[in-house]
């Protein structure tokens, strides 16, 4: 019991050090701030640390980058069902980032717990703030990849729909990245772009949730624009 009560105080406590933390937040860097980082590098290597939302980008960005004449290698370290948590915890993930000195590490979190505001503070937050400060110790730019909602909403609210899920899950991007000063490449707005002009429903698989080959073209090119574009 007693240790149930420490563990309950501790747990307490840290959330109110993120609340504190997330109340002074840090500026957000401007969109270039990526373009500026990788001005003038011969190559760029990027890592991917996510899920099933990264499964095909990094081949699929590798794809454009090259054909535009540039030294360019993606990977991934994603697994299914996978949160930022599990990966901050995982020996072979933290190998693979602390491995080399990338030039951006991209950090995907599932899609729930940014559009919900305690999972929010209890799962993610801490997750990127660790993620954040490793990729940092080896020389490298982190940055958030902004999801999308699913096509339909989340089914364990009630009249949910896209929009709403995309707006929660912006916001709880938004308030990940003010506390560590991170980037965001904005997939999930350009999403919601596409939904506004009746072309969305073609970037999902049948299950409303995961990219189709189109979803994953769309997505490569919003981060080959965050990366390259003048």
């Amino acid at each position: 019991m007693k240790k149930f009560l420490f563990n309950a105080a501790i747990g307490i406590i840290a959330c109110h050090l993120l609340v504190a933390c997330a109340a002074k937040p840090t500026p957000l860097p401007t969109d270039d701030a990526i373009r500026n980082h990788l001005r003038n590098k011969k190559s760029v290597s990027v890592l991917f640390i996510g899920n099933s939302l990264s499964f095909g980008l990094p081949r699929e960005l590798e794809k454009i980058a090259r054909k535009n004449g540039m030294n360019f290698r993606a990977t991934q370290q994603a697994h299914s069902g996978w949160n930022l948590a599990r990966h901050s915890r995982n020996a072979e993930t933290l190998q693979v980032l602390r491995g080399r000195p990338w030039d951006i590490v991209v950090l995907q979190e599932q899609s729930r717990i940014p559009s919900q505001p305690i999972k929010r503070r209890t799962h993610m937050l801490p997750s990127v703030m660790q993620l954040a400060q490793e990729s940092r110790a080896v020389g490298s730019m982190p940055v958030l990849y902004q999801t999308w909602g699913y096509r339909d909403g989340d089914e364990r609210r009630f009249h949910d729909d896209f929009f709403a899920m995309n707006k929660r899950l912006r916001e709880g991007y938004f308030a990940a990245a003010r506390v560590e000063g991170l980037p965001i490449v904005r997939v999930g707005d350009a999403w919601e772009s596409e939904m506004k002009k009746g072309r969305g429903t073609r970037l999902f698989m049948p299950d409303g949730l995961h990219p189709s080959r189109e979803g994953v073209r769309l997505n490569a090119r919003v981060f080959y624009n965050a990366f390259f574009a003048p």
